[in-house]
């Protein structure tokens, strides 16, 4: 299998083959055998409300998600709750992100870093987790992959105003789907003082970003009165820093050997012989024709629509991966030193700059090759892409599996649907489990949760309001058999509430345990009263 020489002369197919890879990846094993997490039943129950309940919630909480969960809610009602509609956004939202992966490395240093980038995106460890969760990281990712495609365009001359337009209004879209997303804004400014871009597109980009800004800011200043949200954010340790460090590296690495990769890769290796002056000035400092044709989308010699490559007053593809991956990486780390928030998927957009990065390291792989041999540099780029899909199996297959989830929400459902009894009490310890009901409430039917005062819906909160401890003291005590959902060991969180403290005082002096089982991160236990009810 080689790289096809008519396939690296349309963009359109160089951008196209990574979406329909990474669609693929995304598509396998998408169910991941009929099982939802924590995090993705947060979306499956908020996407099921009305509109009007959805807003009452985020006036309490999740407002730094509200786009989504609107967007999912439209989605869900459209289609039907299930893990498919769940995470098929993400699928598409990074298969768009790879497209436009592809399409900046092929207009900056040539087809074959380009379809490399743009396919080594699909493949990172970290995007697969992300590729196939009901959540928005993806989502944001793909706005900012959009982002910097207009950005590398108006570098590259095409700065109309619809493009600085678009610019802001992709940015604006990410910093409402998480507004963590604006650290793309000083990834993009390092570009253009790296590009040493001239005065007006930096003023044109001022003014996108100052909009974008502008119309997240709301969101940002009302989400840090629900900065409870992420209390459980460990504080940054040097540990933490590993992953980071070696991301860098590797972008270093792509950065430092991809200099001057691209500028010749295709027309080496004879995919264009035509575009072998591509990038170079004729002696009166104009660009080529080739540039010329790219530029305008006309026809190059003899009738051919030459391959996009670099042109006079582009990006090196350098200066728009390297700040793409270490600004986010470096600004995150720097915000946790004021409060934890250190969580890769907030920065997951980053990994479009390491993509980048390694698509010129693969553009350096074919230009040595192509040194030797035009023919064999052909087969370089699919076998790497071989080469690394088989060494990445075993963590694809473990990603695609439900443990490699904290929990599994709807197998926790499915049980309790087998042990339950008409008139069962039902607990939640803590009383976020409440998600397992929310999510699949057909597998409670028959059952009470007697710890309840206020559902989700009136109380306008993720887990609804429980009882005083009394009061649920007292419920519990009137029931004669009690189903229990709460996290498996190793999994709950060693300090409870007052109230959750109650409950399990209860079961273990006024109940007999008479069944108790483990399901995928949950655990599902039936009590039994040792008195009569109402016994004390």
């Amino acid at each position: 299998m080689t790289c096809d020489p008519r396939v690296l002369r349309r963009p359109l197919l160089v951008g196209l083959i990574p979406a329909v890879w990474t669609v693929v990846l995304g598509l396998w094993g998408l169910s991941r055998q009929n099982s939802v997490w924590r995090d993705e039943a947060a979306t499956w129950q908020v996407a099921r409300r009305s509109t009007g309940d959805i807003v009452r919630m985020l006036e309490h909480v999740d407002v730094v998600h509200s786009l989504y969960y609107l967007c999912m809610h439209g989605l869900f009602a459209g289609f039907g709750p299930s893990t498919t509609v769940l995470r098929l956004p993400s699928v598409l939202a990074v298969a768009a992100a790879a497209a436009c992966v592809a399409l900046i490395g092929h207009r900056l240093a040539g087809a074959y870093v380009g379809l490399g980038a743009g396919l080594v995106l699909g493949l990172l460890p970290a995007v697969q987790f992300y590729l196939q969760e009901g959540r928005p990281y993806a989502l944001v990712a793909a706005g900012s992959a959009v982002s910097t495609l207009l950005l590398v365009n108006a570098l590259r001359g095409r700065g109309r105003k619809r493009t600085w337009a678009a610019y802001a209004c992709a940015v604006l879209v990410c910093g409402w789907l998480n507004w963590l997303a604006l650290l793309i804004l000083p990834a993009h400014l390092i570009t253009l003082l790296w590009s040493r871009a001239p005065r007006g597109v930096r003023v044109r980009w001022a003014v996108a970003a100052g909009a974008a800004t502008a119309g997240v800011l709301p969101l940002a200043l009302f989400s840090l009165d629900q900065s409870g949200q992420v209390s459980w954010v460990p504080p940054l340790t040097w540990h933490m820093m590993i992953g980071p460090a070696i991301l860098l590296a590797i972008g270093g690495l792509g950065g430092l050997l991809g200099r001057r990769t691209g500028t010749g890769t295709a027309e080496r290796t004879g995919t264009a012989e035509r575009a072998g002056a591509a990038g170079r000035t004729d002696r009166t400092g104009r660009a080529d024709r080739t540039d010329r044709a790219d530029r305008a989308g006309r026809p190059g010699p003899a009738g051919t629509v030459e391959p996009p490559g670099p042109v006079t007053g582009s990006p090196s593809l350098a200066a728009v991966g390297l700040p793409l991956l270490a600004v986010p990486q470096l600004g995150l780390i720097g915000l946790s030193l004021v409060k934890p928030l250190f969580v890769d998927r907030y920065i997951l957009f980053s990994l479009l700059g390491l993509a980048l990065l390694i698509g010129a390291l693969i553009g350096r792989a074919v230009d040595e090759v192509a040194r030797r041999s035009r023919p064999a540099a052909r087969c370089v780029l699919p076998v790497l892409v071989a080469v690394a899909l088989v060494a990445l199996l075993p963590q694809s297959l473990a990603k695609r599996s439900p443990a490699s989830r904290v929990d599994d929400v709807l197998a926790a459902a499915e049980r309790t649907r087998q042990l339950k009894h008409d008139g069962d009490g039902v607990l939640f310890i803590p009383a976020a489990r409440r998600d397992t009901w929310l999510v699949t409430p057909d597998a409670f039917t028959g059952t009470r949760d007697i710890a309840l005062a206020e559902t989700p819906e009136e109380s306008g909160t993720l887990k609804g309001v429980e009882a005083s401890p009394a009061r649920v003291r007292a419920a519990m005590l009137a029931q004669r058999r009690i189903l229990l959902v709460t996290d498996a060991t190793g999994v709950a969180r060693p300090t409870r509430g007052r109230r959750d403290r109650t409950k399990a005082e209860v079961l273990a002096t006024h109940f007999t345990l008479v069944s108790d089982e483990r399901i995928r991160g949950r655990r599902v236990a039936v009590y039994e009263r040792l008195a009569p009810a109402g016994g004390g």
